[in-house]
């Protein structure tokens, strides 16, 4: 699936409907007692910087969504059952947090049974431009899929006589990339079951996950050794986590910068294999493009060590697999590039990187900080710069998602980091990167493309 932003998904025009939780759900809600379950310590730091930015004056979207086809005509109160299934069955889409305590810094959950869950259907109108709908879709998803509202989550369609564009929004605090690759499979499925009025199985809990996360990350102190090894890597990092260490353009003293959206194509199915297959011996293609990216920072900077964060899943047992939530860790990883800066050289390195630090994203990062008592830039949205890789392929349905117009959304709106996003799909290679919205940025990012894409391309010579 291609990462993307609402602007560049293919919107066509079309007669929109959208669907956010009814009233009766969200008065249902305000009765609840506290759930005991905690929230995980991503969701609450999340939670906490979002307000933190927001009091400071500024307003940061922090949605994610997918947007696919269905074909039509589509059966409208099919669609409705089918999506107000899907909710039920995850769990953590039927929970929230309330801000509690006498300072009103504390966060209790409250979680509603699936039985009082019901959906609220706004036939909108007809949009014959696409970029109305685009903007109406942007402004939508802000003001309802925000961190610090609930319910924050909305789902919309846009309804042709051939088609139907199925878009569905979240606050990050309830979804990841994992979760969203498989809803286009997902809510086909429950489409043709519920028009033949089948039950469809709950999935794993990720509210259950977050208790069980929290308790293991709570049982770890600052003698652990995972912990010195954080520890060492944010000193070496200039005693905090890592930025993109490339001139962005940016001042020390300028506030969160407006950012920009880099989307395109690295390479073809063929070279992407070809790519695989040079790299397997080393890690395969996550290797290859991390020390590509290494290569690319000594080339600009001059630095001789790479370092980063990489995010991996943490759903472990594959009990979680179909279960939607926020399950991301980050691992660091230091990259000596300046004594012997040959492709294989660096591709050796950065599998033992990733062979040795890989567990350390068992433990919530947060959890790290607080132990180690590190400034972790409550003034910012994100934690750090990462660099990411997901082969899609294996997931249900994905092999269809061209066919479907299948997208994964980001919102972009304000961070000095920079964020990587390379997806290996049935096509090939897809680069997505949010970066700050200067000229030094622009360009430097469109370089790192170029470097990336031929970087790729020499492997399959």
């Amino acid at each position: 699936m291609r990462i993307t932003d609402i602007q560049r998904c293919e919107v066509r025009p079309g007669r929109l409907v959208e669907w956010t939780l009814s009233p009766a759900t969200v008065t249902a809600a305000q009765a609840l007692p506290v759930d005991s379950r905690p929230p995980a310590y991503i969701q609450e730091t999340h939670l906490r910087r979002a307000r933190s930015v927001r009091g400071d004056g500024v307003f940061v979207p922090t949605w994610i969504g997918v947007a696919f086809d269905l074909p039509g005509p589509v059966d409208l109160d099919a669609l409705q059952e089918a999506l107000l299934s899907w909710t039920m069955r995850h769990e953590t889409l039927r929970s929230g947090f309330r801000w509690v305590g006498d300072s009103g810094d504390e966060l209790h959950r409250f979680t509603l049974d699936a039985g009082d869950m019901a959906l609220h259907r706004d036939e909108v109108g007809d949009f014959p431009r696409a970029d109305r709908l685009v903007g109406h879709l942007q402004d939508r998803f802000d003001e309802v899929a925000d961190a610090l509202v609930w319910p924050n989550l909305i789902y919309a369609a846009v309804l042709r006589d051939d088609s139907a564009s199925v878009y569905m929004a979240f606050d990050h605090s309830n979804v990841d990339a994992y979760s969203l690759f498989r809803v286009p499979a997902e809510l086909q499925e429950l489409y043709v079951a519920g028009r033949a009025r089948k039950e469809y199985a709950p999935a794993a809990s990720y509210v259950d996950f977050c208790e069980i996360e929290r308790a293991r990350a709570d049982s770890v102190d600052g003698g652990h050794g995972s912990v010195a090894r954080w520890q060492g890597f944010i000193r070496r990092c200039g005693g905090r986590l890592p930025s993109f260490p490339v001139e962005l353009g940016l001042t020390a003293d300028s506030p969160p910068a407006r950012q920009h959206l880099l989307c395109e194509p690295l390479a073809d199915a063929a070279e992407a294999e070809a790519f695989e297959a040079y790299c397997r011996p080393y890690g395969g293609s996550m290797a290859g493009v991390l020390a590509a990216t290494a290569l690319f920072v000594h080339e600009m900077s001059g630095q001789d060590v790479y370092r980063t964060v990489v995010p991996f899943h943490t759903r472990g047992k594959s009990g979680w697999n179909d279960s939607v939530g926020w399950y991301v860790g980050g691992a660091p990883i230091e990259v000596p590039v300046g004594r012997s800066p040959r492709f294989p050289d660096v591709l050796r390195t950065v599998r033992g990187e990733l062979v040795a630090n890989r567990p350390l994203a068992r433990i919530p990062l947060t959890r790290v900080l607080a132990l180690l008592d590190e400034d972790d830039r409550p003034g910012s949205t994100d934690l750090c710069s990462l660099v990411s890789f997901v082969d899609t392929r294996a997931f249900p349905g994905s092999e269809r998602w061209h066919e479907q117009r299948a997208h994964g959304l980001v919102r972009v709106s304000y961070s000095d980091h920079v964020y990587v996003w390379v997806n290996r799909t049935h096509e090939g290679l897809w680069l997505a990167s949010r970066y700050p919205d200067t000229e030094a940025a622009a360009k430097l990012m469109r370089l790192y493309a170029e470097r990336l894409r031929d970087r790729i391309a020499s492997a399959a010579w």
